[in-house]
């Protein structure tokens, strides 16, 4: 029973199942494909919404989407065991504007079929995973209702058009459904869309609190409430490259939301949409799935295909990498998967004197499996030393260099190999070539590499677009016996001037480089600009005036190694 007074009446609470690096405030830092990277906090942050619902006696209506469904079906199983109901958000979180009606129908059903694999539920409801849909975009509620949905909750309240902003039904030529737009409070007389999410997590509840008790105590028609399962997750990891506005938007007032929604939830009842339509819920039809084409057959070079498997060594530096590593894993877990039919990979990780997790991190999520080789340095020395001490463990005819924050996504290691002719010893990845792509890079990142590479095409023979990326692709011969003097950032590209001046080939490959999400980078600025100045004139005495370059680096290494190099 409820506390206000109205005493039988229920209202409606919607929760949208989504995991931190999915929202909304993130998807142009973090792209739909890039989620099957990150540790996911999904099973935590649902677990955590079920309790609060238990302890209030409420239920609810979970949105999800498609791809948790074949990602994590047992938490969506949960869901429905625990006596609540789920409903559809398409298969990624796409807005309408980014969606043909062809397309959208598509992937309606794509989406609905995965969740009722998932459940054993037929699923009802839908709702668009981001945004809301406009007057623009009611083409869209045709097709649901053509597609069998009976209700839609993609709706929000709207000023001037208050049909549209209760529950209503909407009719159209392949039929009709239920409408359950979120309710919308009225500010200086318009209905804005404050009864949930972000805005209810942000405003402060003098302002909210008087206007919902009001619309619960004299409206028509239910309250319909919202939030997100990642909003009762206040120490969830950081995305390091959210922007200031970014951050305030999703992390600020975190602690404060599971209070929040616990003081609505005791103070009224609410239940799923399905009860407050009087839908009956039904299991699913069983129907086969749509053959997904295997996407590794897609990229291996065909020239490649029938010539055997490329033995292929990945060497990965790190220094306090722990934030990362997790992330580093899944990376490469998927990169295998793919690569399955092309590459004999072998993995070689050096720890470049953490004073933070990272080596334990790495022991932990590598240290038993086969081809795997952990090694560490006895201090941190800098990620030109750490690449010499891996590349000094390679056995296989080809090694890349990949940083471990996956800037560099190991994807684009198929079309660098198509590049590996046979007079080819290294292929170095450019984002700043004309082809390439930065995305969402700091400027100052940029402005150093763009800086440099006009300085070093100065001094060096190969004139290309960028020469201090890490992520390259050797041919190990080329690089048998390479020291570099500098062991920190300048020594990556001494490494590519070193190869220059002695003859190798060098071809340049258009690349994406992405902004680095978990953790922070640990290049100084002012330090790697003097550092390259130095480095260009020393590689312009060695060209020009034959001058030797200074005495290489001497690592040390701790006794804590780790090989498991086995078949």
């Amino acid at each position: 029973m409820s506390s206000d007074g109205t005493s039988g009446r229920k209202h409606i609470l919607t929760i949208v199942v989504e995991d931190y690096f999915q929202v909304g405030a993130f998807s142009h830092l973090i792209p739909s494909g890039y989620w099957g990277r990150f540790e996911t906090n999904l099973k935590r942050n649902t677990e955590s919404a079920l309790e609060l619902l238990e302890e209030t006696g409420s239920r609810a209506t979970f949105f999800s989407c498609g791809w948790i469904a074949d990602n994590h079906p047992q938490i969506l199983r949960h869901i429905v065991e625990s006596g609540h109901e789920i409903a559809c958000q398409g298969y990624f979180h796409n807005r309408i504007k980014e969606l043909t009606p062809k397309e959208f129908a598509k992937d309606v059903r794509r989406s609905r079929q995965a969740l009722e694999d998932a459940t054993g539920q037929a699923i009802e409801g839908f709702r668009i995973g981001r945004g809301w849909i406009g007057p623009r975009d009611y083409w869209a509620l045709d097709t649901l209702a053509e597609a069998g949905f009976a209700y839609d909750a993609s709706l929000r309240a709207m000023a001037g058009d208050p049909g549209r902003s209760v529950v209503h039904r909407h009719s159209g030529p392949a039929g009709s459904l239920q409408e359950i737009p979120t309710t919308g409070l009225p500010v200086f007389g318009l209905p804005l869309l404050l009864a949930g999410g972000n805005y209810l997590r942000q405003l402060p509840d003098w302002l909210l609190r008087p206007r919902i008790e009001r619309l619960a105590a004299t409206g028509d028609d239910p309250l319909v409430l919202y939030f997100h399962s990642w909003e009762l997750e206040p120490d969830q990891p950081r995305i390091a490259a959210a922007s200031l506005l970014q951050r305030i938007r999703h992390y600020r007032n975190l602690e404060a939301m599971p209070a929040k929604i616990r003081y609505y939830l005791e103070r009224y009842d609410f239940t799923t949409i399905a009860d407050s339509l009087g839908l009956e819920l039904s299991a699913a039809r069983q129907r086969p799935r749509a053959e997904v084409p295997a996407v590794a057959e897609a990229l291996v070079p065909e020239s490649r295909r029938s010539a055997g498997k490329i033995p292929l060594t990945l060497v990965i530096p790190c220094y306090n990498e722990a934030d990362t590593l997790p992330y580093l894993e899944k990376t490469l877990q998927r990169f295998a998967d793919k690569g399955a039919a092309l590459f004999d990979l072998h993995y070689v990780l050096v720890d470049d004197g953490s004073d933070d997790e990272t080596w334990a991190l790495l022991q932990k999520l590598f240290g038993q499996r086969e081809r795997f080789k952990l090694i560490r340095h006895d201090a941190n020395m800098g990620i030109a030393a750490a690449l010499i001490t891996g590349f000094r463990q390679v056995q296989t005819a080809y090694l890349a260099a990949l940083d471990a924050d996956c800037t560099f996504a190991p994807d684009q290691l198929f079309e660098m190999m198509s590049l590996m002719a046979d007079d080819v010893d290294v292929v170095a990845a450019s984002p700043a070539h004309e082809q390439g792509v930065m995305r969402a890079v700091p400027a100052w990142r940029s402005f150093l590499s763009r800086g440099s590479a006009f300085m070093y095409r100065c001094v060096l023979r190969h004139k290309l677009t960028s020469y201090t990326s890490c992520f390259r692709l050797y041919r190990r011969r080329a690089i048998d016996d390479m020291t570099v003097c500098d062991p920190g950032f300048c020594g990556v590209t001494e490494i590519l001037g070193r190869m220059d001046l002695a003859g190798c080939r060098i071809v340049e490959y258009p690349a994406v480089l992405e902004t680095r999400l978990l953790g922070q980078s640990k290049i100084k600025i002012v330090r790697t600009i003097i550092g390259h100045l130095r480095l260009a004139f020393r590689l312009a005495k060695l060209r020009w005036l034959g001058r030797p370059m200074p005495e290489p680096v001497t690592v040390k290494l701790r006794s804590s190694y780790a090989d498991n190099d086995g078949k």
